[in-house]
């Protein structure tokens, strides 16, 4: 399992987010997908998540002289222990939920920057909602919500297949 420093790094988390859905990248396309961040550092950030055992090497090619290697995702070691989030201060979950709408707002960013005529169309949205649950009911919520998203996670993309970043954040309101 990683630990939310090596997870919340702003880039790191880029990358961790370009491998969801099940996708094999190079480190010259992730770069592509991540154009914005200096080559140098990419590749600073992709070993540190290969020696974590965030990410893995699937195949390698030698392309000039160099080795191109294709990098999937570990799902299981690209999250947080229970018992890490548990030990958490108030402030580093402050700081952890910062990261996460960061990212959240950058992702946001880069879709209104390719000026979308129809959102609505594309599936983008944003919606708050409140229900009255008691612990029991909203574990079960959280289990069917899984059963839902989970099919679809495994998706192969296809040439009639958007990604589609999901972001949830569930909060009890303060007594």
């Amino acid at each position: 399992m990683a630990s939310a420093d090596l997870l919340l790094h702003p880039i790191r988390l880029r990358i961790v987010k370009a491998f969801l859905g099940d996708r094999a990248l190079t480190t010259s396309q992730l770069a592509e997908e991540l154009s914005d961040v200096p080559v140098a550092s990419l590749y600073r950030h992709i070993a540190r998540l290969l020696k974590e055992g965030v990410l893995q090497v699937v195949a390698e090619q030698r392309i000039r002289g160099a080795v191109e290697r294709t990098y999937t995702l570990r799902s299981a070691a690209a999250q947080m222990h229970p018992d890490e989030i548990a030990a958490m201060s108030a402030e580093e979950h402050t700081h952890a939920f910062m990261a996460f709408i960061a990212g959240a707002l950058q992702d946001f960013d880069r879709y209104i920057a390719t000026k979308p005529t129809n959102p609505i169309k594309d599936g983008a949205g944003y919606r708050l909602a409140a229900m009255w649950l008691s612990d029991g009911e909203y574990n079960e919520f959280l289990q069917d919500l899984a059963a839902v998203i989970q099919p679809r996670v495994a998706n192969a993309p296809t040439s009639d297949r958007t990604r589609r970043m999901l972001y949830g954040v569930a909060l009890p309101e303060p007594q």
